[in-house]
């Protein structure tokens, strides 16, 4: 468990040094730790550092984790079935995925039944790759402007992973690139606060380009 703790603080100062690059402080960036395969007991590592807010893949995982860790803030960060909604609503802090008409109007439905509204926000296929899950660049503003007639629904930023890079340094042009779709919508008045990319390979990157939340894993609890 020292390593883990040791990752964390190795972690917090990377964070920390590339916030500075960026112009920001440290606590202006939130840091999602991905415990996906995780036991309980290192994720409780994590927490004794004080840090508890925590991601998820796997619906399945996810709920088992909530129900025994519920004092935790817990993040959807997965592909989500629109069939397997039911089982998160009002379990997640933030959905970082949502990236189709179809879960949307699944979102909203679920929680204007109880006249709540979810937090999220959109995956951009920045890479634009086939194989991936998320809504095209240039389909992100009429996306936004589709979701606003659900109330169910509170979109407050973008998220990515962009295509993967045996050298980190050459995915900063994606991370450029969200940036710039997140200032232009802004710009526009859309109100977005959170802008979700870079995992272990490359947060401090990702930071520097202007992300305000990281997802790491692996940098913290080691090779899964």
């Amino acid at each position: 468990m020292m390593d883990i703790k040791a990752n964390m603080q190795a972690v917090k100062e990377n964070i920390a040094q590339a916030a500075k690059v960026a112009g920001k402080k440290a606590e202006d960036i939130q840091l999602i730790a991905v415990s996906k395969t995780v036991d309980e007991e290192r994720i409780k590592a994590v927490a004794e550092t004080g840090h508890l807010s925590f991601g998820e893949n796997y619906v399945q995982e996810f709920i088992e984790k909530y129900a025994n860790l519920p004092e935790f803030e817990w993040h959807f960060i997965g592909q989500l079935q629109t069939n397997k909604v039911k089982y998160i609503v009002k379990k997640a802090s933030l959905i970082h995925t949502l990236d189709r008409p179809s879960l949307a109007k699944e979102l909203d439905k679920r929680y204007r039944a109880l006249n709540l509204q979810v937090r999220t926000l959109i995956q951009v296929n920045i890479g634009q790759e086939a194989q991936k899950g998320g809504i095209a660049p240039d389909a992100v503003e009429s996306f936004i402007d589709q979701c606003k007639s659900y109330s169910g629904i509170a979109i407050c930023g973008l998220m990515c992973i962009p295509p993967y890079q045996v050298n980190p340094e050459d995915g900063r042009v994606y991370f450029e690139r969200m940036r710039n779709l997140y200032d232009r919508l802004n710009a526009k008045g859309y109100q977005l606060t959170k802008l979700s990319m870079g995992m272990s390979a490359d947060y401090a990157l990702a930071i520097e380009e202007g992300a305000n939340i990281v997802r790491v894993g692996s940098a913290i609890f080691g090779a899964r």
